[in-house]
């Protein structure tokens, strides 16, 4: 009876877990896309380049989307369950709220032990190829990624400079100017011209580039001595109209998922970032020894000074009475010293902690990502604890209430969860306890919510309310009737 009840209960929470999952991850896709579109559209890639692309950079959101899915399948299951009296039937039959949940809660488990060795031994893998094919695409695809105003050598055998590029997709170029790397066996060629435009070439290896109103420089007296060459003036070409091939299949054919990164901490295991958290720290501690010894310096030679001039003046008293408007001047002279050590002094520390504010930010981010393995899996045992609970409480079912309630619990754990983040970059809170105050603030929200759930509370009854507030409503209402309407 109890393990078909169990499938049952499996089956019921299984239904809307991948929907909700295909859905959140479908967004979080598309959030992705949105930030990283200026990267790869546009650089000639295949649609089997982009779609391998958006799957390396997805599977690193699954840490995030796990925990929201069962949330909310949670708050959707068992608010079906409440809506529909199966838990009324379930608990007038002797099974309790705690043994309903354990099926799931032994799921859910299952589920948190598997994200932290697919956060640990997976994602590092794909943010190492997401990463790498990011940079090798920004590198390896240039035909509309040229900068105004500067000098551009990633065409193979070219320096190109466009002073103004505009259109709809960045097209159209004024002032262009083309220099032919060539050997001293070569002839040298330069091209200047007002306009031109890019044009899609029949073959996708070149790059077509259509130039109006120039001149071509060109020498050809390559391989001939210098005797010669000063002879003979270079050759210019005046031209309305050049069309030019520009060979770009090396680029085109390199290898776009080529690994030229790989010492980014996010690449690594658990075990892994303990050697770089150790090595980190060793660094700052070394770094914060350093600072320390050139700001005491500093500081002992500031208080050297004042010392010194201080006595130098308690020594001569009989002299400052004679010497009135001299020691005037010795004294601004002295006060205008100090300050300017002070000064220096002022801006070396601005400077120091300029260059610590880098390690310390450092050392957070690999704490807390190292952190995240362990405590995103916690999350998703919280996450049901919550969602269960609040399901059998509101006994509501659907898309409706349990989306909202759901979205606001995130809401607030991503809010805390960013918040910490950003102080523990500032040094102001200890990483490792930055990393585990979502989950401590949640854990008794959901111990809490469970208790209330077991003990069958309305905690979301509207008459409850109006009952407690009865007394401050009766101050506002009117207990005579106006005399006119007696």
């Amino acid at each position: 009876m109890l393990k078909i009840l169990d499938r049952y209960i499996i089956k019921t929470f299984f239904g809307p877990f991948f929907f909700i999952f295909s859905v959140l991850f479908f967004i979080f896709i598309v959030n992705i896309i949105w930030v990283q579109l200026g990267q790869f559209m546009g650089k000639g890639l295949s649609y089997w380049q982009i779609m391998k692309l958006l799957f390396y950079l997805g599977v690193s959101v699954i840490s995030m989307v796990l925990p929201l899915t069962i949330l909310l399948a949670s708050i959707m299951s068992f608010g079906e369950f409440g809506e529909r009296y199966e838990l009324a039937a379930m608990k007038a039959a002797g099974i309790s709220l705690t043994r309903v949940m354990l099926p799931l809660l032994g799921v859910t488990a299952i589920m948190s032990v598997m994200l932290y060795f697919f956060s640990n031994n997976i994602i590092p893998d794909f943010q190492r190829k997401a990463k790498n094919m990011l940079f090798n695409i920004a590198q390896t695809k240039p035909a509309l990624n040229f900068t105004p105003g500067q000098f551009i050598d990633q065409i193979p055998g070219y320096m190109v400079k466009f002073d103004k590029i505009y259109g709809e997709n960045g097209e159209n170029i004024d002032g262009v100017f083309v220099h032919k790397k060539a050997s001293s066996y070569e002839n040298q060629q330069s091209i200047v011209a007002e306009k031109g435009k890019f044009i899609p070439a029949a073959n996708k290896n070149y790059l077509k580039l259509v130039l109006y109103n120039g001149y071509v420089y060109e020498d050809n007296f390559a391989g001939k001595p210098e005797n010669v060459r000063l002879k003979q003036p270079d050759q210019a070409i005046k031209f309305d109209t050049l069309v030019s091939h520009f060979d770009v299949s090396e680029i085109i054919n390199k290898a776009i998922e080529e690994e030229r990164i790989t010492d980014d901490y996010r690449f690594q295991t658990f075990n892994e970032l303990n050697t770089t958290i150790s090595k980190t720290k060793k660094d700052n501690d070394k770094f914060y020894t350093n600072v320390n010894n050139d700001v005491l310096s500093q500081t002992n030679s500031v208080i050297g000074y004042m010392d010194a001039t201080t006595n130098k003046a308690k020594a001569k008293p009989k002299q400052q009475l004679k010497l009135d408007t001299v020691k005037s001047d010795k004294k601004l002279e002295m006060i205008y010293n100090a300050y300017n050590r002070l000064d220096n002094l002022k801006n070396t520390l601005e400077a120091k902690n300029n260059e610590i504010n880098p390690g310390v930010k450092y050392y957070g981010k690999v704490v807390i990502y190292q952190q995240r393995i362990v405590t995103y899996s916690f999350t998703c045992i919280i996450f049901f604890l919550i969602g269960a609970s609040l399901g059998s409480i509101i006994r509501k079912g659907g898309m409706g209430l349990p989306v909202i309630i759901a979205i606001v619990i995130f809401i607030i754990f991503y809010v805390i969860n960013v918040g910490t983040e950003n102080m523990a970059w500032s040094g102001k809170i200890n990483p490792y306890l930055a990393a585990w105050i979502p989950n401590m603030v949640l854990f008794p929200f959901g111990v809490w919510m469970t208790y209330k759930a077991l003990t069958d509370s309305q905690l979301f009854d509207a008459e409850k309310y109006k009952a407690l507030f009865k007394p401050v409503t009766k101050l506002f209402v009117k207990t005579k009737e106006h005399k006119r309407y007696q």
